[in-house]
């Protein structure tokens, strides 16, 4: 009999580990066999498939197994009715803050579903170096909403907030930051920095700088989130598009906060888009909106957006200050904004879904109601009629309609009390 190495064995147990948990996920129904959960009689709206019709979806072990006009209701163990409402794939939300306990910002994810219908988030640069393990084993263990995560360029991430991260900018540690995103490649997605005057203080370009370094030194291909609003000079601003790489993410990208001399100097200035905020967007560069409580200015968006900087993706930066604000910066409620600009209801569902997945390199995984993705699926109420909304600047816009959160399925089970286990892995 043969002796297996210690590595041999462990490749081996691994393999079978990974072919038990994805057998069963795809075995072919008999037909007796009954779905899980149905959801039916709603109009499914899945931009990934560019589909937009009445149909039943069928979930069986946490995976979607049919969507099709009819589902016989005895084919279903249990059943959500969602007549007259819009049934879509779980919302992605690119920019959030989800690190309870270890920044003063952070909300739990699972707290944000019912209002939000997020499957999935991403904390924005949360964690640092210092502070990342502990965000991944005690916090993404234990939420059912799937997470991934930017490391903040800064060691400490946003544990001092309200405290500048960058105000001493040898806590931004290139290799550090390069090691963690090497350790972490299945969870990270790259790197955040925050380049507002009030952040980075007089560092110019550095911590930027740092941070791409830090995405080219790991390994693969870690993308940038770079968070823009009160940059000290107008000048700044446009050498930070410059620096921007194709697949990079500007988020904050319409805020219109001023600098800490009062000066505008974002992607809109004195009323024209910076021409370099136009050539970012054309080599690539997403625009992620970061709405929160303070970076997201109708005034500017009416300008760059017809200027041809328009978003790529829709995120609300939901935190336990912005969470609070007069914007009301919860996701469905910034897609609505967006619908009350001009955007349809399908463009508005793909930047929240599709978009972001290919974004966080899990498309076509999540963020589609394709046969074979997760269980996971937002159920909203389009609500027409007359809405006010209030940008963080304090301007309002007249809308005609606004989303409004019913049910969210995680990995094919309703989210809501008493908690029920998902029924497969991340």
């Amino acid at each position: 009999m043969s002796v297996l190495s210690r590595r041999d064995f462990l490749a081996l147990s691994t393999s079978a580990a990974v072919v038990g948990l994805a057998a069963p996920a795809r075995a072919a129904m008999g037909p007796n066999d009954k779905y899980d959960l149905v959801i039916r009689g709603g109009e499914v709206l899945d931009p990934s498939q560019l589909l937009r019709a009445r149909r039943d979806i069928g979930i069986r072990w946490g995976v979607i197994e049919t969507v099709q006009e009819a589902i016989p209701a005895e084919r279903a163990l249990k059943s959500i009715d969602a007549s007259g409402k819009l049934v879509m794939p779980g919302l992605i939300d690119l920019h959030s803050h989800v690190y309870p306990y270890g920044s003063a910002i952070g909300i739990p994810a699972d707290e944000l579903v019912q209002f939000q219908a997020t499957t999935t988030v991403v904390s924005a640069g949360d964690a640092g170096v210092n502070n990342l393990a502990a965000l991944r084993r005690f916090i993404v263990a234990q939420t059912r909403a799937r997470m991934y995560a930017f490391v903040h360029i800064a060691n400490n991430g946003l544990s001092a907030f309200p405290a500048a991260e960058l105000y001493n900018i040898d806590v931004a540690q290139t290799e550090a930051c390069a090691m963690a995103l090497a350790e972490n490649a299945d969870f990270l997605l790259g790197v955040k920095v925050r380049m507002s005057e009030n952040v980075i203080y007089k560092h110019g370009l550095e911590p930027l700088k740092r941070g791409i370094q830090a995405c080219e030194m790991c390994g693969w291909p870690a993308k940038m989130m770079v968070h823009i609003g009160g940059v000290e000079s107008k000048e700044l601003m446009s050498q930070i598009l410059d620096l921007l790489r194709p697949g990079d993410v500007l988020t904050h990208a319409y805020s219109g906060a001023p600098n800490m001399s009062n000066v505008f100097t974002n992607i809109v200035q004195e009323g024209k888009l910076l021409p370099a905020a136009l050539a970012a967007k054309q080599r690539g560069v997403m625009f992620d909106v970061g709405h929160g409580g303070g970076s997201f200015d109708f005034t500017v968006a009416e300008i760059a957006i017809p200027g041809g900087c328009t978003p790529d993706t829709i995120s609300s930066d939901i935190h336990v200050f912005s969470g609070n604000s007069p914007g009301i910066p919860f996701l469905p409620n910034v897609m609505s904004k967006f619908m009350t600009l001009g955007f349809t209801l399908e463009q508005v569902v793909a930047m929240a879904t599709a978009a972001p997945a290919k974004i966080i390199n899990r498309a076509p995984k999540i963020g589609t109601l394709q046969v074979g993705a997760p269980g996971d699926v937002a159920i909203m109420e389009l609500v027409e009629g007359p809405v006010s909304f209030v940008d963080t600047r304090n301007n309002k816009r007249d809308g005609k309609a606004q989303l409004k959160p019913i049910q969210t399925v995680i990995n094919g089970v309703p989210f809501g009390r008493p908690y029920q286990a998902p029924f497969s892995v991340r």
